[in-house]
């Protein structure tokens, strides 16, 4: 198994919890190795020769259990140390049978699943799997003369018996400590990959707290634009018209209820809008994005935008060049939008006499054309954030927007989108 690409990581070291149960688990296994001793002792089978004293057989079947208390502290130094004590006791004909065999595999194994340094940790599981097979070639060599064929009375097999044993205690070691080593790198594995999700699935989490973020700004800068649009035109509209009837209200009457009539139109149709954007702000789900009221403005009206401009006294002239074809709402919307900055820009900023506003269908593109006759300078486009505004819906659109002086005096705004293929194919 590959180790290339997971070298960088590190396993979070183990909890106390951890720590805790290692150490009962230690003195467990202790405790029924010594129960397994009593019992070797019982049945009198000492197949590697005759033991040692009592208190040196206890020592060892220790050695080889009890460091297991400390094997996720200390993964490398309990390998080493239950592997040297494990050979150590075998050398001295102590009868380790099951746990302490166990107590290695958990060593091995814990090396693998828990190793900080990966490179270590690998050399060292390898140099203890060669040198358990050295220790069982010597042992085997040590103890040729005592197997015999002689030993195997009851064999009965295709295979000799000696060649069999030898086989037989070679193909046990593979498994054991193959398994061992897998075992213990698959977990690893394991370890990593659960972090690697749990990253993951942070990271995911944060980014749909940013995508909700931006989704939520973009909701603000989008209701801002509406309401300086909207409102903006609306009151300099009215305030152009509340100073055209005061200027006549001594002369002309019946022109001074006329301005007074359309400034309550407007004033009535800046507070519905109002109203219905003040609705999405008090709406969670309409200011995270899921629900935005229908705006029902589009390039149809444009032409109440042109006779609102009249009345505030300017020659206002609108043309429609080339045939109108269905366009999306979001693109009449946006067209709709576009004219009523500029003019309200005109009507505010620009002190003009004349507005002409124009609208072309061209084979792949809307051109709106807003110009007037005024002085042209800066203040023609009010705050500035009005030209923000436009760009930024006409971005939206892939389109591009102009705006500055016209050469023969005046100010200019124009601005082109694209026309979906199947609306310019019908405009074709």
């Amino acid at each position: 198994m590959s180790t290339a690409p997971t070298t960088a990581w590190r396993r979070p070291a183990p909890t106390a919890a951890q720590f805790r149960a290692d150490l009962w688990v230690g003195l467990a296994v202790t405790v029924l190795a010594l129960f397994e001793l009593t019992l070797a002792h019982s049945t009198g089978a000492f197949l590697l020769g005759p033991p040692p004293s009592v208190a040196e057989q206890v020592w060892w079947t220790v050695a080889v259990t009890a460091p297991l208390a400390v094997r996720r502290r200390w993964p490398a130094a309990v390998s080493v140390v239950i592997s040297i004590a494990f050979v150590a006791g075998q050398a001295r004909a102590i009868p380790l049978a099951q746990l302490p065999s166990g107590a290695l595999f958990a060593a091995l194994f814990t090396l693998g699943a828990w190793g900080a340094d990966r490179r270590l940790a690998g050399r060292l599981r390898a140099g203890i799997i060669v040198a358990m097979f050295g220790w069982l070639a010597l042992s085997l060599a040590l103890r040729a003369d005592q197997i015999s064929a002689a030993s195997f009375t009851d064999a009965a097999g295709p295979v000799p018996p000696v060649l069999a044993a030898v086989v037989n205690g070679v193909f046990y070691n593979v498994l054991f400590f193959g398994f061992a080593y897998y075992s213990g790198q698959t977990s690893w594995v394991a370890a990593r990959r659960r972090h690697e999700l749990r990253e993951q699935a942070e990271q995911l989490r944060r980014s749909q707290v940013e995508a909700r973020e931006r989704a939520v700004m973009g909701e603000r800068v989008r209701i801002a634009r509406e309401l300086h649009d909207v409102i903006a035109h609306h009151v300099s509209v009215m305030g152009v018209q509340a100073a055209a009837c005061r200027r006549v209200f001594d002369r002309d009457r019946d022109k001074a209820r006329t301005a007074l009539a359309a400034i309550e139109e407007t004033a009535r149709t800046s507070v519905d809008e109002l109203r219905r954007m003040l609705g999405v702000l008090r709406d969670p789900d309409a200011v995270a994005g899921a629900t935005t009221p229908e705006d029902t403005a589009g390039i149809d009206q444009v032409s109440a935008l042109v006779d609102r401009a009249r009345d505030t006294g300017l020659r206002a002239d609108l043309g429609v060049y080339g045939e109108p074809v269905p366009l999306p709402r979001s693109v009449s919307q946006a067209a709709y939008r576009i004219v009523q900055e500029a003019v309200t820009n005109v009507v505010k900023h620009a002190h003009a006499t004349t507005l002409d506003v124009r609208i072309r269908y061209l084979a792949r593109e809307l051109e709106i054309d807003v110009s007037d006759d005024g002085h042209g300078g800066v203040p023609a486009v009010g705050d500035g954030l009005g030209l923000i505004g436009m760009r930024e819906r006409v971005a939206a659109h892939g389109g591009e927007v102009e705006a500055g002086p016209r050469p023969g005096g005046g100010f200019r705004v124009r601005a082109r989108m694209p026309i979906p293929v199947e609306a310019a194919g019908r405009a074709a």
